[in-house]
Parts: C-alpha cells; sequence; structure tokens
C-alpha cells in the first residue's frame, strides 16, 4: 500500500489484505504454532514457528510500520516487552541512558530495578529543557529516552531539537509515543530513532488488550530488533494483534473525539475553585503549548490535574467519580481516572520521578462531554 494515502485510508488499509484463499477482507486469526514445510527448509511465505513470524502478527506490523511512516515495525506482548527488548538490543553493560525526570512508573522500574542490575546506567533529565538533556549525556551515552506527552504530568519535549542534541552526541533517540498516537505526532519524521508504544493504549483502544510494539526507519537496526525479538520471545499472540489492527482502524476518528472531549474537560477544571492546576498541553498557558502545537496535529485526550485540597482530597476525587471509572490504563473509549502517586507511578516513590500526591490523571474517553463534565462537577464537591 503507498504510503502516500492519508493517515485514515493506511490506518484501515496498510497490511489488512484480502485473504487470498478466502476474499475475507479481514486479516484471519493464525491461531497456530507451526507451520507445515514443503520439504526440509521449503517455507510457506518465510513462517516456520509462531515465535518467530505469524501471518496475522506480520498484518499488524505492517500496519504500525506505515502510520508511524517507518520501515519496520515489531509488535510485542506489552509495551513493557517492547522496551526491554528495546535496551537489550541498544544496550551493554556500562552504557549510559538519560531518562525523562516525568517518565511513566513502568518504565523507571524497567531502569531502575533491572537494567541497573544489568549495568545499565541512567541520568534524570527535564527533557522539555534541551540544556538540561545536553548536561545530562556522558561519554557512555547511548540512547536518550523521551516521553511526549508525558505520563503523567503532559509535558512536552521537542523532539527535533533533542534528536538534534542526541545525534551530535552519537545517541539514539527513542520516543514514546503512546499518548499521542501516530495520528497525532510521527517521531521518526521529526528525527526520532525509535518509536515505541504501548498498543494497549490508544491503538488497541477498547481496553481489552495487552500489546506493545516497536518502530524504526534504520535497516540495520530493525533487523538487530527483529534478532532480539526473536531470541527473546515476548512478542504479540495472534489473537492479540488482531484485537489492535481492529482498534487501530477506527484510530483516526476515536482520537479527534478524545481530544474534542479533553479540551472541554480542560476548559472546565481550569475555572474550578477546588483545582490548582490544569496540565493539557492544548492550554495556551501550558509551557509546551507551542511546541505541541507546531509538532502534533491535536491534543490528545490525557488531563492531569491538581487538587487543591491535598492529597486525601485527590483520592476523594477519585473515589466520588462515577462516569469516570477509577482505573490504570488509558486510551480506552471509555473515560477512567487514577491518581498517580498511589497507581501507576508508585514506583516512583522517593525517586527524582517522583509524582506530586494531589495530582489526579484523567483519560478522557468518547462519552458525551457534556456527561462527562457533570460527572466531574459532582466528583470535585
Amino acid at each position: 500500500m503507498s504510503d502516500q494515502h492519508s493517515f485514515e485510508t493506511l490506518a484501515i488499509h496498510a497490511g489488512n489484505t484480502a485473504d487470498p484463499l478466502t476474499g475475507a477482507v479481514v486479516p484471519p486469526i493464525y491461531q497456530v504454532s507451526t507451520y507445515k514445510q514443503d520439504g526440509v527448509g521449503g517455507l510457506r511465505g518465510g513462517y516456520e514457528y509462531s515465535r518467530s513470524a505469524n501471518p496475522t502478527r506480520t498484518a499488524l506490523e505492517e500496519n504500525l510500520a506505515a502510520l508511524e511512516g517507518g520501515r519496520r515495525g515489531l509488535a510485542f506482548a506489552s509495551g513493557l516487552a517492547a522496551e526491554d527488548c528495546l535496551l537489550r538490543t541498544l544496550l551493554t553493560p556500562g552504557d549510559h541512558v538519560v531518562i525523562p525526570n516525568d517518565a511513566y512508573g513502568g518504565t523507571f522500574r524497567l531502569f531502575a530495578k533491572v537494567a541497573s542490575r544489568w549495568g545499565v546506567e541512567f541520568s534524570v533529565a527535564d527533557t522539555s529543557d534541551v540544556a538540561s538533556v545536553r548536561a545530562a549525556l556522558t561519554p557512555r551515552t547511548k540512547a536518550v529516552w523521551v516521553e511526549t506527552p508525558s505520563n503523567p504530568l503532559l509535558g512536552i519535549t521537542d523532539i527535533a531539537a533533542v534528536a538534534q542534541v542526541a545525534r551530535q552526541a552519537g545517541a539514539r533517540l527513542v520516543v514514546d509515543n503512546t499518548f499521542a498516537s501516530p495520528y497525532l505526532q510521527q517521531p521518526l519524521a521529526l528525527g526520532a530513532d525509535v518509536v515505541v508504544h504501548s498498543t494497549t493504549k490508544y491503538m488497541g483502544g477498547h481496553s481489552d488488550v495487552v500489546g506493545g510494539a516497536l518502530v524504526v526507519s534504520d535497516p540495520e537496526l530493525a533487523e538487530e530488533l527483529a534478532y532480539h525479538q526473536n531470541a527473546m520471545g515476548a512478542v504479540a499472540g495472534p489473537f492479540d494483534a488482531w484485537l489492535v489492527l481492529r482498534g487501530i482502524k477506527t484510530l483516526a476518528v476515536r482520537m479527534d473525539r478524545h481530544t474534542e472531549n479533553a479540551t472541554k474537560v480542560a476548559d472546565l477544571l481550569t475555572r474550578h475553585p477546588k483545582v490548582s492546576q490544569v496540565l493539557y498541553p492544548g492550554l495556551p498557558e501550558h509551557p509546551g503549548h507551542e511546541v505541541a502545537a507546531k509538532q502534533m496535529k491535536s491534543f490528545g485526550g490525557m488531563v492531569s490535574f491538581r487538587v487543591a485540597g491535598g492529597e486525601e482530597a485527590a483520592v476523594e476525587v477519585c473515589n466520588r467519580a462515577k462516569l469516570f471509572t477509577l482505573g490504570e490504563s488509558l486510551g480506552g473509549v471509555e473515560s477512567l481516572l487514577e491518581h498517580p502517586g498511589r497507581m501507576t507511578h508508585a514506583s516512583a516513590a522517593g525517586s527524582p520521578l517522583e509524582v506530586p500526591a494531589d495530582l489526579v490523571r484523567l483519560s478522557v474517553g468518547i462519552e458525551n462531554g457534556d456527561d462527562l463534565l457533570a460527572d466531574l462537577t459532582q466528583a470535585l464537591g
């Protein structure tokens, strides 16, 4: 499929060729572990064992590459499985990585509790400040890790500017694009070397699948990652790959609605007396607003805010919400809210990445916007 097609068309058609046997317009779920060979080494389509390759996963990986404008996509069992594969492909003991000061708690845990035991070192930087990134670099830095928008503080990093700094230092730039999705932002086009996704979130979009992905443009890096993907084995299963493919087909229309509702929510929160701060890049007062407007199509469906009454008041807001479901994760059609300090980012407690105790994070869904505003109003009291 031509990469000249619009995003919406690619989302529906890239990798989704009709089944050659029956003409089925949806790729079949190849729920199979092994494949008949036509003589020793005589593989049909290159398939021999589903850890190495599976036709349903291939369809998803082709789709991911097309949407991110990359050469190759790789699908994993989870976002953290994708990150682990990436780290063990790029790094060796003694190497160094710059990570954000507001990274996802699971990513921080992977560096602090897993990779560090393997001899990988990291430094924390405010990636929204190019000077901070530059100051954190060392002669052993092999990667700069960025989330933009970040989780959960919705910080914005200038991808093109940080890509230039990383390139000058001989390091790869990794961008976690989970919060934006490729519909709103394409980091490879801005100079990133690797895009990371938790496909559990907006790509799947229905809170019914766990998955992860890597997308790259460099063919040599693509081959190295594919080797490690097979050698380590944390691949997406065929049914999970099929679910993510199904979700991606409506990604564009869902993201438009997520953004529309999030904009209304942010406006309500900025005017509420019990809210001390609203973190949403679509607000003109957000410090990253201009950069986000430059590198994103729109501002997405994630909103965080700080409750004026402190930690216990923030917890009470979470407990009183009714339409917003209290739960971890994000990006589904239904609205979710959580208390990051006690939930998704508990692993960062006591570290430079510790989040404010009065913070509430919203994943604004695609329900009726007025219903969401009414629920937040009653939850805030």
